[in-house]
């Protein structure tokens, strides 16, 4: 795959990214595309491994390698390489439904179970995912593909994220009616309102979502399961239902002060600003506004993050991360080799935005928030702080005070909403139904019921969610071809 002696000739080269201190004054997409030539030759540096464990979507020690989707890495790689764009089109889209949502958003855990990288650096998969299905766009190959014939079975999906849109295109294309079901009031669950614009633009999603109508999908949109109508009639009016509503319970902190004015969950402030941002522009106002403010973030993954980048597009006045680590090692540890993804030091982009705007690295590690403060009654506006040992446990005397206007929580989430569940009669814990195995591991107790995504597995990786709602498809297409037809 690629070429024999690419790995020695070519140096790794990511995309360019726009300059930091001019892309924190708008919410353009900040990675701008490679030239073919030089895509061609990072394709070149994926070379004849024998055993790819990029495309393999496995867990070790807790974290993904590998690719979830299985993705055929070398073999679109080597068509890059050879410049069969459009054969590479055709191999990415046999496995990946949705490849311009994870060649921007997924954290790549192909790239660390690159071979390459044992001894030198991974090629640069996600980027040329990217490249192929943009370019694919641009020329017009992608095109909807409306199932020849119906099959005269009806399904409701409950949620239109990565699980959902994924389960939904699948079942379609099978022949099955699919209606997706959506609160909001736009399509795309965590891909519209989840990840900023400046990482996933708007139009990105608009664009496939636009596809699955024309190849025949119904979405309902702004109608809440639960609310507007009930779980328990669509289960009777059709023939098969799939929940993908998400992990979208926020973890709280358990210190004093969290019901201070100031102190938000971390989707809220991201959803409030990107729903002001695609509404009006940001001209309504209805939003939580860090302009102004000394911003501390709780949390040290993706969603603080995103959290810094938006700040940042604010005017915030100042920002500071808390992260409960320690600061990673520059390289990999004994306890964490190879094809593990690797957990060591690295400035995400919003990072070093933040490290350029107030020059130094917003993190602050081995620190957990222990009391929010405020001067007057009901706003907050001091964090007290104090350094975690080795054991994350408290260090007497390293109490300190950070100023905070606004304090974002983003430590995760504890699971999916119960409701829908509950209603179903269903005792949903994620954990267990994470761990299930098996060709029954989507379906529930409740027959015609089955369940993907954050919702099954909680928090996790876009690109998982599109495996799990690829899989459950899966498992309710054999459902629904074992019905009777006479019942």
């Amino acid at each position: 795959m690629g070429k024999a002696t690419g790995i020695l000739e070519v140096r790794r080269q990511g995309m360019p990214y726009r300059d930091p201190a001019t892309r924190i004054r708008d919410w353009e997409e900040i990675v701008l595309l490679s030239a073919d030539e030089a895509l061609q030759a990072q394709a070149s540096r994926c070379m004849d491994c024998a055993v790819p464990f990029c495309q393999d979507g496995s867990v070790l020690g807790g974290m993904t390698t590998g690719c979830p989707v299985y993705n055929l890495i070398p073999e679109w790689n080597d068509l890059v390489y050879h410049g069969q764009w459009r054969k590479a089109y055709e191999r990415l889209s046999l496995t990946n439904p949705f490849p311009e949502f994870t060649g921007r958003a997924c954290p790549a855990p192909c790239e660390a179970g690159c071979v390459a990288a044992l001894v030198d650096t991974p090629v640069t998969i996600k980027d040329i995912e990217r490249s192929i299905i943009d370019r694919a766009f641009q020329q017009g190959w992608v095109t909807a593909e409306p199932p020849r014939a119906r099959s005269g079975r009806c399904v409701a999906v409950i949620g239109s994220g990565p699980a959902g849109l994924a389960a939904a295109s699948m079942l379609n294309r099978w022949g099955h009616a699919v209606t997706v079901f959506e609160r909001a009031d736009r399509l795309g669950g965590l891909l519209t309102y989840g990840i900023p614009k400046t990482k996933l633009p708007q139009s990105v999603v608009d664009r496939r979502v636009q596809l699955l109508r024309d190849e025949g999908i119904q979405f309902q949109i702004g109608v809440e399961v639960g609310r507007d109508v009930l779980i328990t009639d669509l289960a009777g009016q059709y023939d098969a239902v799939l929940l993908c509503s998400g992990a979208t319970v926020p973890r709280d902190v358990s210190v004093s002060g969290t019901a201070l004015e100031g102190v938000h969950f971390a989707m809220d402030y991201l959803t409030g600003n990107t729903k002001s941002l695609l509404g009006s522009g940001l001209q309504d106002e209805q939003f939580i506004s860090a302009n102004g403010r000394d911003v501390v973030i709780i949390g040290g993954g993706d969603t603080a993050v995103d959290c810094i980048t938006t700040a940042l597009r604010q005017g915030c006045r100042s920002l500071v991360q808390f992260d409960i680590y320690t600061q990673r090692p520059d390289q990999r540890g004994p306890d964490n080799p190879w094809p593990e993804y690797p957990v060591i030091h690295k400035l995400e982009p919003g990072q070093r935005e933040a490290a350029i705007r107030f020059q130094r690295d917003p993190r602050a590690f081995s620190t957990s928030a222990v009391a929010f403060l405020s001067e007057t009654p009901r706003q907050v506006s001091h964090v007290r702080s104090v350094v975690l040992d080795a054991q994350r446990q408290a260090i007497p005397g390293t109490e300190r005070l950070w100023k905070a206007q606004l304090v974002l929580l983003a430590i995760g989430f504890q699971g999916p909403e119960p409701a829908l569940f509950e209603s179903l009669g269903i005792n949903h814990d994620v954990r267990v139904r994470a761990s299930d195995t098996g060709a029954h591991r989507y379906s529930t107790p409740v027959k015609g019921v089955f369940v993907a995504g954050d919702a099954r597995r909680g928090q996790s990786l876009i690109v998982w969610a599109i495996q799990e709602g690829k899989e459950a498809a899966q498992a309710c297409h054999r459902y629904l071809t074992g019905l009777n037809r006479s019942a």
